[in-house]
């Protein structure tokens, strides 16, 4: 091997990909493939152990998020960690969230190994240079709002912070339902209920429930919010 070693975790749910990824990888001579898990869980675990130097990470895993949670959680941590975004749909909205969180590059898929490999090394070597596309993207996000308070990025930071009781009190409230009814269907008194609302309006920065309502619906986060609340349920 070169004296350069990158370490290289892998966090991909379909196993096919993921030993793609794998084998593609340990045939090179300066990246070592140290872990490689199915979830954004094991993704946080294995960090924890085997300190890789970069981490391929889906975004979608046991959930639809699970990759964008693990990835703000170990960035939080690790300011030295790189991330590396894998993705099916170049037009995935929590790409650019992933990205104010702090990863470093996106790769399709189904790039080819060479695109893939030069990513790491680009990463590793921090090369990475802002793609035209992805700035256009982000540019036009800010422009579309006012301010960073009311843009995309900022309402999915927040929602992706909300606990799992928070998340199915705001899809309730996403569906109108009154405080009373919110205390039956989750059989909890009124005071917890009025408790778990001021978090979520703490956390929004929002005086109403009706501003957090708007905020959801101009950014169409309705579906994403009532799928992570049917999760958690079902979960």
């Amino acid at each position: 091997m070169t004296e350069n070693v990158i370490r290289v975790l892998i966090a991909e749910d379909m196993e096919p990909i993921r030993k793609r990824y794998v084998k593609m990888l340990s045939a090179i001579e300066d990246i070592q493939v140290i872990a490689d898990v199915s979830s954004g869980e094991e993704a946080v675990l294995q960090v924890h152990k085997t300190h890789p130097d970069i981490i391929l990470m889906d975004i979608e895993m046991e959930s639809k998020d699970a990759g964008l949670r693990a990835a703000k959680e170990l960035l939080e941590h690790y300011k030295n960690l790189k991330i590396i975004i894998l993705t099916v749909y170049e037009e995935d909205e929590l790409i650019y969230a992933a990205f104010q969180f702090g990863v470093c590059d996106y790769i399709l898929k189904n790039a080819k190994s060479s695109d893939v490999i030069k990513s790491i090394r680009n990463v590793y070597y921090g090369k990475v240079p802002l793609r035209p596309e992805l700035a256009a993207k982000i540019l036009g996000e800010f422009k579309r709002v006012k301010s960073y308070e009311n843009s995309f990025l900022y309402a999915v930071n927040i929602v992706t912070s909300l606990t799992g009781t928070e998340m199915e009190i705001l899809n309730l409230l996403l569906l109108h339902k009154t405080r009373k009814e919110i205390c039956k269907i989750r059989y909890v008194e009124m005071s917890t209920v009025k408790t778990q609302i001021r978090n979520i309006l703490q956390k929004f920065n929002k005086k109403s429930v009706d501003e957090v309502i708007s905020l959801i619906d101009s950014m169409n986060l309705n579906d994403f919010i009532r799928k992570q609340s049917s999760n958690n349920i079902n979960g």
